[in-house]
């Protein structure tokens, strides 16, 4: 690997690790749930709302950061973005209310917001052709590394408080799993001082020296000489084009890949991926495995994406975006609907000697559904929220379930990890990918601002309604509606998804606009 690989590829490590401190905030948040959801007393809006609202800040931050960091430039609102992550960590970790928690993760939210618009675009912009798809993937392997990261604090400071460790306990387990964020948040903020500017953004500033210095440093003067080529070629070709507007995108010469574009950011969010990341620990006590063997599945979610998402990288510019997708969304659908299978034929049913099993537990409160067989999780959860209360219910509802349910919780842990694979390998790395090809120098700020909003919007929707679901519909009619939507988004996919592996940035503006 020669030395300007290596600098580009460390570059690219160091800009992405903001998706690893969204990735650390979506995995941690599933084992804060269990504490934080029962010590606040809070409804299935306000779960809903704690985890979400990150997301809902994201939407914001995503509309405005793409066309923001146009006139500032990405490296200076990187900086904001990892100083804005660290500030979150240490609020949300000393909340002493509901309010404060929500509010505290809304300024992460800003920071990943941004981050997850601005590394693709400024990893794209500082790649050659032959190695974009690869670099702007480390971005995804980042994320999932820190989902893995995540869900191994999870698991060992839930162990940590299970075996009495005098520093933890329900009260402060949750806040030592948020806080510990500002560790990687501080190392984020002190790295991006060591990247340099885009140089594509240093031509749009007419900073052109510069820009010529930073591509020979990257690329060797050989390679550096064809991309200065073609973005000066790009350059001339926008300079008789009128100022970016909104409406641009809806031209003729841009409609196609802007409905290409929109329909990626939706369907990555619509099917329920972070409903799978955000929720897991609770997804996995629905299947009656016990608290503890929750927080170890959430291990092994991780580590499957971690594994499938290295598979992405090694394959993107080998086989190309399209077909990684379209085999990714085939199994996207097909394990959700084994989800809802597996989910749809569980039976639920406490027995005498399980209550008496139940500690913490008035056990006379349970006498009334005593030996009762319940067909759906619906029915099985009210009639526990109603004899227990729902506070009480949310403390033990992991021991309740494991008590109760009578289900192939295998079938639906092997669908869940096959979901996530599915996912790792193709909606996750090679929707930004391609994003970060498809449009126009000149555009590829809005474009990306505008979809990244509605991605967020869906990611946003998805995770508020989700806690919803499952009370109200169920765990299989909410995964059997996730896999309809994917079956519909595969066939979408393959009428209109092009290919854009090894051409440059400014080959495809060429082929797939005006």
């Amino acid at each position: 690997m020669s030395r300007t690989n290596k600098k580009t590829i460390f570059i690219a490590f160091v800009v992405s690790l903001g998706g690893f401190l969204f990735g650390f905030d979506a995995g941690i948040i599933s084992g804060v749930m269990s504490y934080v959801g029962p010590e606040f007393d809070l409804n299935d809006i306000q779960n809903g709302w704690v985890v979400s609202s990150p997301t809902f800040s994201a939407m914001i931050a995503m509309l405005i950061s793409g066309r923001l960091s146009d006139f500032l430039g990405r490296k200076r609102i990187l900086i904001a973005v990892a100083f804005l992550y660290a500030l979150s960590a240490l609020l949300s970790a000393y909340a002493i209310n509901y309010q404060m928690l929500w509010i505290a993760r809304m300024i992460g939210g800003i920071a990943f917001g941004a981050a997850l618009i601005l590394a693709p675009a400024y990893i794209a912009e500082i790649s050659s052709a032959e190695n974009r798809g690869k670099l702007v993937s480390i971005q995804q392997l980042n994320i999932v590394l820190g989902f893995f990261a995540a869900f191994l604090c999870n698991y060992y400071l839930n162990k940590l408080n299970i075996s009495g460790a005098e520093f933890l306990s329900n009260e402060t387990v949750w806040r030592w799993m948020l806080g510990i964020e500002f560790i990687p948040a501080l190392i984020y903020f002190i790295m991006l001082f060591f990247i340099p500017k885009s140089p594509r953004w240093l031509y749009l500033k007419s900073r052109i020296s510069k820009a010529k210095q930073i591509l020979t440093e990257l690329h060797g003067s050989s390679k550096a000489k064809l991309e200065i080529e073609a973005i000066e070629e790009a350059i001339a070709r926008d300079a008789n084009r009128a100022k970016v507007k909104i409406w641009d995108l809806l031209k003729p010469g841009l409609r196609f890949i802007f409905l290409v574009g929109l329909t990626l950011g939706i369907l990555q969010q619509i099917t329920g991926i972070n409903a799978i990341y955000f929720y897991a620990t609770s997804i996995f006590k629905q299947t009656g495995i016990g608290t503890n063997a929750a927080f170890a599945s959430g291990v092994f979610l991780s580590l499957t994406t971690v594994l499938f998402t290295v598979v992405a990288i090694f394959l993107i510019d080998r086989m190309g975006r399209r077909p990684l997708l379209l085999f990714g969304m085939a199994g996207i659908a097909i394990s959700l609907i084994v989800c809802s299978y597996g989910f749809g034929k569980a039976t639920y049913e406490l027995s005498d000697e399980d209550i008496k099993g139940l500690p913490g537990i008035e056990q006379e409160k349970l006498t009334s559904v005593a030996s009762v067989t319940f067909d759906n999780d619906v029915d099985f959860k009210n009639a526990m929220k109603e004899a227990l209360g729902t506070k009480v219910y949310a403390k033990n509802e992991g021991a309740i379930l494991e008590a109760a349910t009578n289900m192939n919780a295998i079938l639906v842990l092997i669908g869940i990890l096959c979901f996530t694979a599915c996912f790792a390998f193709s909606l996750g790395p090679v929707m930004w990918v391609m994003l970060s090809e498809v449009y126009p120098n000149k555009y590829r700020g809005l474009a990306i601002g505008i979809i990244g909003f509605v991605n967020s919007f869906c990611s946003w929707f998805v995770q508020q309604i989700f806690p919803v679901e499952i009370s109200m519909l169920g765990n299989s009619t909410t995964f059997l509606i996730f896999g309809i939507i994917a079956l519909l988004g595969f066939f979408v996919l393959v009428k209109i998804l092009p290919e854009t592996k090894g051409k440059s940035l400014e080959e495809l503006e060429s082929e797939l606009t005006f």
